[in-house]
């Protein structure tokens, strides 16, 4: 009989957690080991569990799927990586292969998919689900910089431009070029439809 698969589950909403782990537990080499609510408890949890794969929704507070992904991958990098999204955003796949993920899958995926996912990765297979790799195809990369993605980051809220100055250590003339070039590059009016757009794209 093969090992046991251990599992980590990071995901914020219980409900959805739960439903998950339970539906997991079914697989007889499947095992959900520890289960997160944050995306900066990941790293911990899955050292101390010595989990084979981790699974990671995007929206976490704390930290992102991505954001937590990429750190597993630089110091846990034998953990496979599953990034689970509720929105099938083709930049945030883009970004989820970036941060050295091994798979990629919309939450509503049936239970049977994800646990094959979760063999293949271990078996040094990448499964992307196929819609959401054709739509990140057809969209293009990214054409934000890191510093203008930082910078719509910050400009969410609505702070002015004195704020987001303040913020960020820059200049208010640099913070304006910035938001310029952003709002040139996304063919919108102003930062407050920049930010709309590059959020639905996943780009921020």
């Amino acid at each position: 009989m093969s090992p046991t698969i251990k599992v980590l589950l990071a995901e914020d909403q219980s409900m959805v957690r739960e439903a998950l782990a339970a539906l997991l537990g079914l697989e007889d080499d499947i095992e959900v080991v520890v289960q997160v609510a944050r995306g900066d408890e990941v790293l911990a949890a899955a050292r101390e569990h010595a989990v084979d794969v981790a699974l990671l929704d995007i929206e976490m507070p704390g930290a992102t799927g991505i954001e937590a992904a990429a750190l597993l991958h630089e110091e846990l990098p034998s953990v496979k990586l599953v990034v689970l999204t509720t929105f099938g955003r083709p930049g945030y796949l883009r970004s989820a292969m970036e941060s050295g993920a091994d798979a990629f899958l919309v939450k509503d995926a049936p239970a049977a998919q994800l646990a094959e996912a979760v063999r293949k990765v271990l078996a040094g297979e990448r499964v992307i689900d196929p819609t959401l790799a054709a739509a990140a195809l057809a969209e293009g990369a990214n054409p934000l910089t890191d510093r203008e993605r930082e910078v719509l980051r910050a400009a969410e809220d609505g702070s002015t431009n004195a704020e987001l100055a303040a913020t960020l250590h820059l200049s208010q003339g640099t913070i304006r070029n910035y938001l310029s070039t952003a709002i040139q590059k996304l063919a919108v009016r102003n930062r407050a439809e920049a930010v709309r757009i590059a959020r639905e794209k996943g780009w921020l």
